[in-house]
């Protein structure tokens, strides 16, 4: 007979304290190339909304259980697995319909890595997707000087966060931009050396004024809509628009025009193709990211963790945009 485990299933699209169902799930076999891990922890992402929306550009079936990265501890491998161990405490992203939010999840073996010894479940879980979208953002895609200003929108979020602490650890100044006071504290103990509340301030103005009318030499923008277009009114020459994604739910239209006068560029960011792409970037990465957690230069700021019965609400809560910090499951 078959063993089951506790799962949140999304069994028909809409918003997460609605689609998202505890069941008993069959316990999934690992395929040759995956580990079955016992999840640890399993911080919530933005994807994770989008996933149960049906308005991520990954669209698993029905039903599929969300929870885009996570912290375990390997409890099967694959017929095929050479890198990873049973006993292993790993990190990563999960491998779709099997996610996170759950007690047992799958992981392909090309995207689990070592979790750093450095770093607590939570944390670990929190190290993925944002630091390397913010990593490869801003050491690849564009390439951070000391010294140059780098403008973070979102900046109490997941990857907004992330941005703030490589910034610094970069030898950037960095503003971030922010709703509300309570994002704006949150923001101040990242690191960032001016932090602007949108609800109260320009940060068009701001950037300006810190800036002496130069403008921000980095712009990192998962926000996009109006954000953006603002965007374009404090960017410094030669300077750089990093798209980071639309949470604002608007895709904006880059006017070519503007940026060929203002001579700025508008760089994109797709992080998850580098997985299959050029999966050796990925783990120089991660190397590099582990370096940086075991020197203090960068901790994921876990502001909260939840148990098993209170994942539809706080992934609403991330959906709401309600939250401050990083928020992570722990069975």
């Amino acid at each position: 007979m078959q063993s089951t485990m506790k799962a949140w299933s999304v069994t028909s699209l809409g918003e997460p304290k609605d689609v998202l169902q505890l069941v008993d799930a069959p316990t999934p076999e690992p395929g040759p190339r995956q580990v079955l891990v016992r999840v640890l922890a399993s911080a919530a992402n933005f994807p994770d909304v989008l996933l149960c929306r049906g308005l991520y550009q990954i669209k698993p079936e029905l039903p599929f259980t969300p929870g885009s990265e996570l912290c375990g501890e390997v409890v099967a491998v694959g017929s095929e697995v050479t890198r990873l161990a049973v006993g292993q405490r790993v990190l990563g992203l999960c491998a779709l319909p099997y996610g996170g939010f759950a007690d047992l999840a799958l992981m392909d073996e090309h995207t689990t890595y070592p979790a750093p010894a450095s770093l607590d479940d939570a944390q670990a879980a929190s190290l993925f997707i944002g630091y390397q979208t913010g990593w490869f953002s801003l050491h690849r895609r564009t390439v951070l000087q000391p010294g140059e200003t780098l403008l973070v929108h979102a900046a109490a979020g997941g990857v907004g966060s992330a941005a703030i602490q490589l910034g610094k650890a970069a030898g950037a100044r960095v503003i971030g931009v922010v709703r509300g006071p309570e994002k704006a504290e949150y923001a101040k103990q990242l690191g960032a050396d001016v932090v602007v509340d949108r609800r109260t301030e320009d940060f068009v103005a701001v950037v300006k004024d810190v800036t002496e009318g130069r403008g921000a030499d980095v712009v990192y923008d998962p926000v996009g809509g109006e954000t953006y277009q603002r965007s374009t009114k404090c960017i410094a020459f030669e300077g750089r628009i990093l798209v980071i994604g639309f949470a604002g739910g608007e895709i904006q239209s880059a006017a070519l025009n503007h940026a060929l006068v203002k001579n700025y560029s508008i760089i994109g960011v797709h992080w998850g193709l580098y997985n299959a792409q050029n999966p050796a970037a990925v783990a120089a990465c991660h190397d590099e990211l582990t370096r940086l957690a075991d020197v203090g230069a960068v901790r994921p700021f876990v502001s909260e963790t939840f148990g098993m019965a209170a994942v539809p609400t706080a992934v609403q809560r991330l959906a709401d945009g309600e939250t401050v910090g990083r928020l992570v499951f722990q069975p």
